[in-house]
């Protein structure tokens, strides 16, 4: 949240009293009239990678968010007192947490410090110190006491008054974190509401040096990060294509940013590096909600956003080869709308190897998924087995967030001549009516590839959520039998989709993370394209985890009262761990393979119900 003057104020007195503390210096005297503040949601990774966002523990008594620091003697010291104080409240429903905006300090030194020293709490890394600063933190050792029904600060200082610089009580003569808890959860104000804390400095930003202004700096990363999706028909619920548009929602983009819901990417950046990424820099994020904060200043010269030509979006890897249109699809405004299967003969007139797909549907707000199947003609072995239609059997796919998938150099797809293409189309509906005609752009390879690309992965069918589970916990996992290249991968699961990990288990008895999603939304359905390509040896096995969230709590969830097994609706749940690989290739080559934009050339085609 923004620092209002009341919360400056309240950091300025604190300031006071630090300052004048000395080494050994007799406790702080009791900060009179400190001010409750409602804290602003907000979304962090801890040192484990696991994700948590604030309003998530709505259902706890109490949050209690103690400062942590590496190397800080007071912190050390203090975790003792925090674990006897924990060992009381948290049966009573007391959240403990612990925050970490030191700037020397990353996730893997906070970790090594956690391991050495015995804390088994979640310490929440705040490398843009944007919490931080929110909450007015000058030192460690501050332990914070949130009450959940209004987000609201009752308590702000040391857990006790045991410990002080270079000295330390046997026992503390005041318990001041234990007796705010107890007046907390007794529905009573804490007698004292604040203390000056002991502990080591945070290094935060400089928070007086000048904004970013739009034109110097924010424009910029908007136009690198964010327009692809918001523009006006587009993806995104907003355009902002001019500095009126960015400052108007400028509070929303702070939001957003802050409880990590944009932009839509969910893999923790420390598992992987993916040539995709849309994620911003730490850099980026303290720009823009610096600048929200300031008040959106505009800057000198021209708007960059204004000025460019910005259009929806179109093909990304230019006109296609093939271009299959299905009938336009009507939906009702409201209510729950069935898949769809529409079955349309492939307009092509000899066998041709495929290098690239693209789905665009004409209505982004309505239109859930759409994948693409072949049935092959008689007499052509299909690359996958009949019951895997929908997973090995995928030949093009959409979701909100997917992009153009142009299929690795030396690899492709064979559409032989007399196929047809199988659309599974999925609506939701959006309050109004709504017609969508989705569009399936293919592009032909020049001659037959050395490898095939395909569409697979484990899967596990056999899910049963509890009602009011919060970590339903299962697995899935596949061995393959040759060698192959990994590529891609596409975790899927629904709404009570929460996390989600891909983990490879060599022959050789090795094993590797390659993906992890903490903080799983199935609002955006991502594929994450490997940096570089992984060779998996033949005996590889893909063990894929996932943890869903059918409690209240799950802000998605439809209803928490139902136990929730696999099925296609959205309501329904999936575990699917797709994985996009080359391997040699299985289909025989066609005599005639058509080369780039010779057969067909630019087509459409009308769907009929299957």
């Amino acid at each position: 949240m923004a620092t209002s003057s009341r919360v400056r104020s309240t950091v300025c007195a604190l300031a006071i009293g630090i300052l004048v503390a000395g080494c050994g210096a007799k406790p702080a005297a009791r900060v009179e009239a400190v001010q409750t503040e409602t804290v602003e949601d907000f979304g962090l990774h801890d040192q484990r990678g696991d994700f948590h966002s604030l309003y998530y523990y709505s259902d706890a008594s109490a949050v209690v968010l103690f400062v942590q620091g590496n190397g800080c003697p007071i912190v050390r010291n203090g975790v003792p007192s925090l674990d006897a104080i924990r060992a009381e409240y948290a049966p009573q429903g007391v959240v403990f947490l612990m925050l970490n905006a030191n700037p020397q300090d990353d996730r893997d030194s906070v970790a090594e410090e956690a391991l050495a020293y015995g804390i088994d709490y979640p310490i929440l890394v705040d490398e843009t110190q944007l919490v931080a600063a929110s909450l007015g933190v000058t030192r460690t050792a501050e332990a914070f006491v949130i009450r959940p029904s209004d987000w609201r600060i009752v308590y702000r200082g040391p857990i006790d008054d045991r410990l002080d610089y270079e000295a330390q009580k046997v026992d503390p003569g005041a318990t001041y974190l234990a007796d705010a808890l107890a007046a907390s959860l007794d529905g009573r104000t804490p007698s004292i509401a604040g203390m000056r804390a002991r502990g080591c400095l945070v290094a935060l930003a400089d928070a007086h040096a000048d904004a970013p202004t739009y034109t110097g700096r924010v424009a910029g990363i908007l136009d690198e990060r964010c327009i692809t999706c918001h523009v006006e028909g587009g993806i995104g619920p907003f355009a902002i294509e001019s500095y009126e548009d960015a400052r108007g929602w400028a509070p929303m983009i702070r939001e957003v940013l802050r409880t990590r819901r944009m932009p839509p990417w969910q893999a923790d950046p420390h598992v992987g590096t993916f040539a995709n990424d849309i994620s911003l820099t730490v850099e980026e994020t303290q720009a823009i909600v610096r600048w929200v904060e300031a008040g959106a200043p505009r800057g000198e010269g021209p708007d960059a956003l204004a000025a460019s030509a910005r259009v929806a979006p179109s093909w990304s890897l230019g006109e296609p080869d093939l271009i299959v249109t299905i009938d336009e699809q009507e939906m009702p405004a409201t209510g729950i709308i069935d898949y769809r299967y529409l079955e349309i003969p492939a307009p092509v007139d000899r066998d041709v190897w495929v290098r690239g797909v693209q789905i665009l549907p004409s209505n982004y707000a309505a239109t859930h998924h759409v994948l693409v199947s072949i049935d092959y003609p008689e007499g052509f072995t299909a690359p996958w087995a009949s019951d895997e239609r929908w997973l090995d059997g995928v030949f093009a796919g959409y979701a909100p967030g997917a992009e153009a998938e142009a299929f690795p150099d030396g690899s492709g797809r064979i559409l032989p001549a007399g196929s047809k293409l199988i659309f599974q189309l999925h609506y939701t509906a959006t309050g109004r009516p709504e017609t969508d005609a989705t569009r399936l752009g293919i592009y032909f390879a020049d001659e037959a590839p050395d490898t095939e690309y395909m569409m697979t992965g484990p899967v596990n069918g056999d899910i049963e959520l509890p009602p009011g589970a919060k970590a339903y916990t299962a697995s899935a996992e596949r061995v393959f039998d040759v060698d192959m290249t990994l590529h891609g991968l596409f975790p899927h699961m629904h709404f009570r989709g929460k996390s989600f990990t891909y983990e490879a288990h060599y022959p050789d008895g090795s094993t590797e993370l390659l993906l992890s999603t903490p903080n799983y939304n199935f609002n955006w359905q991502r594929s994450y394209m490997l940096a570089e390509p992984k060779v998996l040896p033949a005996g590889t096995k893909i063990v894929c985890r996932a943890v869903f969230d059918n409690s209240a709590q799950n802000r998605f969830n439809p209803d928490p009262t139902q136990t929730v097994t696999w099925g296609d609706q959205s309501f329904d749940e999936m575990l699917i761990g797709y994985m996009t690989v080359t391997w040699p290739r299985r289909a025989p080559a066609a005599a005639g393979v058509a080369a780039a934009g010779a057969a067909a050339g630019v087509a459409a085609a009308g769907a009929a119900a299957e």
